[in-house]
């Protein structure tokens, strides 16, 4: 027992304390993190991006191309002036020399067939008026890429840290290892120092996988940060001034779920699944272009009725070779088509926006089709992941802790191998950032499901201990 106390008991003291700092960041199996808000926050990830995401920049300029159009195309065309002279003789050139000869001015005016005008105006602005939901689409997409970006980089963050709090747990044990190998009476064998060594190395590589994910996740949500552009595209100059390589805010934030109603049971009828995504902004957005298309049906329908026009002209003529004067002269008409032979043409026209129009409807269909079933998978992947959650901080974490000390207290009496030591922790260490992977995963379900039921993207990033109420909730 001598033996043990000198050799082995005291190093193993240092390792036991050291273990005992580690089990402090678990309670039944739960991870406890420091609470600190100093930091880049998923809000302040997600506002930056939307803020300076040129996209929208373009997409409000498109908006304001077609409103001008729809206010120019409910005006009349300019209407059209001609000045000619007419019927001067060619042998004098004499103005007076005969009565037909006449300084003439005419003007004349189009009227667009039917409606046509108010008609192709009412498009216009449909058309218009599926860009702001188009923006906010957009502004839903970029809240769940640049928040899944930011989750990524808070895991690749998180665990290097996990990871540099046990690296000195395997350090100590190398330690041990040594002194227990050096000792005259030490149990530890020269394969036990090599495969503490080892395990030091693998961890100091498993840090530099985990730095090339970091660097990499944060290049690419510098992608949606980034102010170079702020200056141009953003409508707040004060945001992101920021170093690229910064610490993402801890906790983990814990994403609120639109609609919890919807994830009580394993399935939800597609009817009401309907009812919600029905008044997504995308679906919004592509209704607008289905009423832009059936106002045009409206439009091909006015080119059966006839354009009309009328004129108006008055001629100035001199006195006669006797000086007798002579009347001037004023000429007014109207003027039409006949659209008679409609079966190549107009017909033709109106079977095709009827065929564009039901086309335009299908899109409809299809995108809800789609939400429908990436909702289905995303709800079937947050039920599993939450199910995994529960076993590891019920099961899996604390086994595993209770392992690692089994193995180190039989270890500390002479009835264990120093090998089972260390696959002990490593169990540990791999438990702990899997469950880490598994609270980052959740919430980033959480995100793209938020999108598919929102109305509004401001509601995709709430928190479950968040002041702001979403409408979900106000319903």
């Amino acid at each position: 027992m001598t033996r043990i106390s000198l050799f082995k008991v005291f190093p193993l003291f240092l390792l036991t304390v050291l273990l005992a700092e580690q089990g402090i960041q678990t309670v039944q199996g739960a991870e406890v993190k420091l609470i600190t808000h100093d930091g880049f926050t998923l809000e302040m990830a997600v506002t930056s991006a939307q803020k300076n995401d040129p996209w929208l920049a373009g997409n409000r300029h498109t908006q304001d191309a077609y409103e001008s159009k729809s206010i120019a195309a409910g005006t009349l065309p300019d209407p059209k002036v001609s000045v000619g002279l007419a019927n001067m003789p060619l042998d004098t050139f004499d103005f007076g020399q005969e009565g037909m000869t006449q300084f003439k001015v005419g003007v004349s005016q189009m009227f667009p067939r039917g409606d046509s005008l108010a008609l192709r105006q009412q498009q216009l602005e449909l058309i218009a008026g599926q860009y702001p939901f188009q923006r906010e689409d957009r502004r839903g997409k970029v809240a769940v890429t640049s928040g899944q970006l930011w989750l990524d980089v808070y895991k690749a963050q998180e665990s290097m840290a996990l990871i540099e709090r046990n690296r000195a747990l395997f350090e100590q044990l190398s330690d041990i290892a040594q002194a227990s190998f050096s000792a005259a009476f030490g149990k530890s064998r020269q394969q036990d120092i090599i495969r503490a060594q080892l395990e030091v190395t693998r961890i100091d590589d498993r840090l530099n996988v985990l730095e090339q994910q970091l660097d990499t996740s944060m290049q690419r949500l510098s992608q949606w940060t980034s102010h170079y552009f702020v200056d141009e595209f953003s409508n707040d100059t004060q945001l992101d001034n920021r170093e690229e390589h910064v610490k993402v805010a801890l906790p983990l934030p814990a994403i609120k779920l639109l609609y919890p109603e919807l994830y009580i049971g394993r399935q939800v009828r597609s009817q009401t699944l309907f009812e919600y995504f029905s008044h997504h902004p995308s679906i919004d957005a592509i209704e607008k272009i289905i009423q832009a298309s059936s106002t045009g049906i409206e439009l091909s329908k006015q080119k059966f009725k006839p354009e009309w026009g009328v004129n108006a002209g008055y001629g100035y003529r001199a006195d006669d070779p006797m000086g007798n004067d002579r009347a001037d002269l004023f000429t007014v008409g109207v003027s039409f088509d006949l659209p008679l032979f409609t079966s190549n043409k107009q017909d033709q026209e109106l079977r095709a926006a009827v065929s564009q129009t039901e086309s335009i409807k299908t899109r409809k269909w299809l995108r809800l089709r789609e939400m429908i079933a990436a909702f289905g998978s995303e709800k079937a992947q947050l039920l599993r992941l939450e199910q995994r959650q529960y076993r590891y901080r019920t099961e899996l974490l604390p086994q595993t802790k209770e392992q690692s000390d089994a193995s180190l207290t039989a270890y500390t009496n002479d009835d264990g191998d120093f090998a089972e030591v260390v696959r002990a922790l490593i169990a540990e260490l791999n438990a702990q950032l899997e469950d880490l992977s598994i609270d980052v995963d959740i919430q980033k379900t959480k995100l793209q499901l938020n999108y598919f039921l929102m109305t509004s993207p401001d509601q995709i990033i709430l928190s479950d201990n968040g002041a702001m109420e979403s409408d979900g909730d106000k319903k």
